[in-house]
């Protein structure tokens, strides 16, 4: 399916361009007037990326951002702000927003921006990189090892030293920053985060570090890179291991001086900020294969980090499971009250493969189909009542089976049975309901009917 942009500003005629210039780049284009009939649109219909205007009426665009990053944190927000207002920029970069482009602007330089975060949009959904939401207001365990690294955190959060932050997809990389960064004297001041994973390798240099007007093709006017944004408060790089070679002394000297210039300028710019890195790939491998340079590595790993996937912490699992019950009893508007022992039981056997994102995903959904208090291992997808591998140090994906076989056709089968799977339970919920079973999937009716054709559920409106 084509990225859907919802694109927000009280101007119509702004509107239309901007929407006729997006379908012609592919896009699924909706359109609203303010930040109501947006975070309505948002909620009924759902949207890959929002491109919003910050000053509008009834809502404006810095309270939009807010709603959009408390309701749906995986969509990246990207903000219009006037001409020489960066104090806007900052503040809606603070809040939360993905990017922001300043009128006057360049198309072009608008459809980079939307392509790169429809691309993180892609990978928040496909869960290569943990979101914000996943346990975002507090870091829940009580095992040995999530006692340690809260004691860590406590210690570390207000000293200025540089922290790495390794563990697999789905550990909470991002919760610790955002913990570091909330427990320190800098919490008033900006969090800015980056995923380096989903920035071309051509733009890295001018998104760390900005660039002048007339630096590169589409530069129509100046704009400060993350470490300007970041002076003062907290700058969170997730990801680095996918820093390009090239960059990275750049990055280093950055780091060890605090100074830097924008890309086609020759002014230096000094910095004060607090740098957090994460990264889910082996570091000292990387330097072996000489991917990264071994004193950029010395110089992130002052403070180390290391968060255990969540097969190594069974204990919390229980703990992990009553807080996303009230959760999503809360966004969802449910009543669960209880999580049988047998469900339990299911959940605490699996080897969860995507960690704690894996995890709050299929409750999500668990939660979203219940129709009853309770939960039994009967309501959980069938993947998880699969019997598992009892050894730890080899898991494997649900269903997979013993015998070693073509990957992709093993891979395709899983998915199709998990597809299958939340189909199903979304027309029970319905009553065979097409329309309202692809609202409640989030996706088009077309595409649910493509799917209930090829999975043999083709019925009836």
């Amino acid at each position: 399916m084509a990225d859907r942009v919802l694109v927000v500003d009280d101007e119509q005629s702004l509107r239309k361009v901007l929407a006729a210039t997006l379908q012609r780049e592919g896009y699924e284009v909706q359109v609203a007037a303010d930040g109501e009939e947006a975070l309505g649109a948002l909620d009924r219909d759902g949207a890959d990326v929002v491109v919003t205007d910050l000053v509008m009426p009834k809502m404006d665009g810095l309270s939009l951002l807010r709603k959009v990053v408390a309701r749906h944190p995986d969509v990246p927000v990207i903000v219009v702000t006037a001409h020489g207002r960066v104090d806007s920029a900052v503040e809606a970069m603070k809040a939360g927003a993905f990017d922001f482009v300043t009128k006057p602007f360049e198309h072009t330089e608008l459809k980079a921006i939307i392509a790169k975060a429809a691309r993180q949009s892609d990978l928040n959904a496909r869960n290569v990189v943990p979101d914000e939401g996943a346990l975002r207001t507090e870091i829940v365990g009580k095992g040995q090892q999530m006692i340690e690294l809260q004691q860590i955190i406590a210690k570390v959060a207000d000293a200025p030293s540089t922290v790495l932050i390794q563990g697999e997809s789905g550990t909470g990389k991002e919760l610790v920053a955002t913990a570091l960064h909330e427990q320190s004297s800098r919490r008033e001041r900006p969090f800015i985060k980056i995923n380096c994973a989903a920035i071309p390798r051509e733009l890295v240099e001018a998104e760390l570090f900005g660039f002048e007007k007339g630096a590169f093709t589409g530069a129509v006017q100046s704009k400060p890179g993350r470490f300007e944004l970041a002076d003062g408060g907290t700058l969170f790089l997730d990801e680095i291991g996918e820093i390009p070679i090239e960059m990275q002394v750049k990055l280093l000297r950055a780091i060890q001086e605090s100074e830097f210039e924008r890309v086609g300028g020759v002014k230096t710019t000094r910095v004060e900020v607090r740098l957090i890195a994460a990264t889910s790939r082996d570091l000292t491998r990387e330097i072996a294969a000489g991917r990264f340079r071994e004193d950029l590595f010395y110089r992130l790993n002052v403070v180390p980090v290391i968060l255990p996937p969540l097969r190594e912490r069974r204990e919390d699992i229980p703990l992990l499971v009553e807080h996303f019950r009230q959760k999503y009893n809360a966004r969802l508007k449910k009543s669960v009250e209880k999580i049988e022992d047998d469900a339990l039981a299911a959940l605490a056997s699996y080897t969860w493969p995507g960690n704690i994102r894996e995890l709050e995903n299929v409750l999500e959904r668990t939660i979203l189909f219940a129709e009853g208090t309770n939960i039994r291992a009967a309501d959980l997808p069938a993947s998880l009542r699969q019997p598992r591998p009892a050894d730890d140090s080899a898991p494997a994906a649900p269903g997979v089976p013993t015998t070693p076989g073509p990957l992709k056709e093993i891979v395709k089968e899983q998915v199709q049975a998990i597809e299958r799977d939340l189909i199903v339970r979304g027309l029970e919920v319905t009553g065979n309901n097409v329309t309202r079973t692809a609202k409640l999937l989030k996706i088009s009716r077309k595409s649910l009917q493509m799917k209930m054709k090829e999975f043999g559920l083709r019925g009836e409106d």
